[in-house]
């Protein structure tokens, strides 16, 4: 008697994983402020995945397919994809956040899920479906409220600045997330670790160039040892568990439903500032309901395999 194949399903591992990413990201925005007023972009971007890549480093020799072959036939892609998803994103993103404000920056990577539907439709030609693009709208509007950027409040061109640095640096993230689907075979760790690992010479090279050249300071020790906690909070959270499953999240899931979790940065951010005795106002929570709704729309919507990037 023959018997049909199986069709497996990702089940709820993905989407745990996913959330955990949003919620690191979220609390990263927060801890990052008081970091980047000591430190600059750059040499926080280049000591962040200097310390990232140790643990990264690990578990690739632990856990890894012989990740360092791979590292040596496809090093040209790794370091451009982590380039970009690193050193492009990170700095910008660090940049943005000291002209501007951490909720700024969450509200600002939940456009994430947007721009990598429009990115789709233009480079593959695969236009979104009803359900998931009403569903990226739905969580843009609820971030929108989140942030108070609907309720008329001032913004400052400094402000503006910043954001506008923020939303340029994730296009480098939504590249970087494009890019896993070049190599199928490679796990979410190996991914994760070996664009880093490409990435950490480039950025000291930099940092060491800017910083000859006069552009920016390198940090003193009296300034780095008062943020190392937080310093390595972010190595270590935000940079390595929340990267790890983010990527597997879109490896099982997708790149379009994957990154439409982002939405949840804001709304993580926004829980945690109340738990710190920050009490948000009624559209705010508002907002985090179009987010949680807009999520619970994305992960039942069904996405051919073929479809994933």
């Amino acid at each position: 008697m023959s018997t049909l194949p199986v069709r497996a399903t990702p089940g709820l591992a993905p989407v745990l994983a996913l959330l955990f990413a949003a919620c690191a990201w979220g609390s990263m925005f927060l801890v990052s402020k008081p970091v980047v007023a000591r430190v600059s972009p750059l040499w926080f971007t280049t000591l962040r995945y200097v310390f990232a890549a140790l643990p990264l480093s690990l578990l690739l020799c632990c856990l890894g397919d012989r990740p360092w072959r791979k590292l040596r036939q496809h090093w040209a892609g790794l370091s451009v994809l982590g380039l970009l998803g690193y050193g492009f994103f990170g700095v910008a993103t660090m940049t943005g956040l000291l002209l501007s404000q951490p909720s700024h920056g969450a509200v600002l990577m939940a456009t994430v899920p947007l721009t990598t539907l429009l990115l789709r439709w233009a480079l593959d030609s695969q236009r979104p479906g009803p359900r998931v693009a009403g569903a990226a709208v739905l969580a843009l509007a609820g971030v929108v409220l989140v942030s108070g950027l609907a309720g008329g409040a001032a913004t400052t061109p400094r402000a503006l600045a910043g954001d506008a640095i923020m939303l340029l640096g994730t296009v480098g993230w939504v590249l970087y997330t494009r890019g896993g689907a070049r190599w199928p075979s490679f796990s979410a760790l190996e991914y994760s670790g070996l664009t880093a690992v490409m990435a950490v010479p480039v950025l000291l090279l930099v940092s060491a160039s800017a910083t000859a050249a006069g552009v920016v300071e390198a940090p003193r020790w009296s300034e780095l040892s008062a943020v190392l906690p937080q310093l390595l909070y972010i190595a270590v959270v935000p940079t390595v568990a929340a990267v790890l499953a983010f990527n597997y999240g879109v490896r099982q899931l997708g790149a379009a439903r994957g990154s439409l979790f982002l939405n949840g940065v804001p709304v993580s951010a926004l829980l945690m500032g109340a738990a710190l005795g920050q009490h948000p106002a009624a559209q705010e929570w508002l907002g985090a309901l179009c987010v949680i709704t807009a999520l619970t729309l994305s992960s039942g919507a069904s996405v051919p395999a073929r479809g994933r990037r």
